[in-house]
């Protein structure tokens, strides 16, 4: 997995004095401008000035189940049948493992750039979903929160110890968790029982259902992802010190 190719992120600056910034990855298939509009729909807005938007894309590698054939993804995938036990049982933990350290070095590499860890928001849609809940418990660095939409919790029969492994900085950092009830791809279910697991082992998960929704996004989620990075990154203006502090 070393030899992957990858492209640079999209990135979409601040429009202001850049305080935060947010990392957010596509789902199987797509790529970061899959999500452009979304970003440019905040930014106009105006709610989310001092943030820096980060939307990276994956790099190309075979997916077992589109016959084997390239297309861009942060893992491969072997059954895509919405059921937990298909997707635990054909786990590519190479390949996220792969992605993690990737994430893991874009949120370093903001941190190397001034801006703190409890100023940094990882998200992403389904399987990006599933990458920024692995890659955002698993970081070093207390970040300021977890944004996972349409997705489910990777390697879950071990991800106890993965997360006391590497420290489990991450264990109040809230996490905003989102799903259709009318998912097919992954299942509404499997979101839930995600999110469950999550609160057994203590983290401040969220979770909210859409009606109607199927495996995408609606304009209500839109807006409460926009609430929660607010609430997370509250503009700074000109205050050199930084103090301003998030919404609990």
């Amino acid at each position: 997995m070393s030899s992957l190719v990858r492209a640079p992120p999209l990135l979409f600056p601040a429009t202001a004095r850049h305080t935060a910034t947010v990392i957010f990855i596509h789902g199987l298939g797509d790529t970061g401008h899959g999500w452009a509009s979304a970003v440019e729909n905040w930014r106009r807005r105006q709610r989310l000035d001092e943030v820096k938007f980060i939307l990276p894309h994956a790099p190309s590698i075979p997916i077992t189940c589109n016959g084997g054939f390239r297309m861009p993804g942060w893992y491969d995938i072997h059954t895509i049948d919405g059921n937990a036990e298909s997707l635990r049982k054909h786990e590519d933990e190479p390949g996220i493992r792969a992605s993690q350290a990737y994430f893991h070095d874009l949120i370093q590499k903001e941190m190397d750039a001034g801006i703190p860890a409890d100023r940094i928001v990882i998200g992403g849609f389904s399987q990006g979903g599933a990458m920024s809940l692995f890659a955002g418990l698993t970081a070093k660095a207390k970040l300021a929160g977890i944004v996972a939409l349409s997705s489910y919790l990777l390697l879950s029969l071990k991800f106890a110890d993965i997360v006391a492994e590497a420290g489990n900085v991450n264990k109040d950092t809230p996490i905003f968790m989102a799903h259709g009830d009318q998912d097919r791809v992954v299942h509404t279910e499997l979101g839930r029982k995600s999110h469950q697991l999550l609160k057994d082992l203590g983290y401040k998960a969220e979770l909210k259902i859409y009606q109607g929704m199927q495996h995408s996004a609606c304009l209500e989620e839109l807006d409460d992802i926009e609430a929660f990075l607010k609430a997370r990154l509250p503009p700074l203006g000109n205050n050199k010190d930084g103090d301003a502090k998030p919404e609990l």
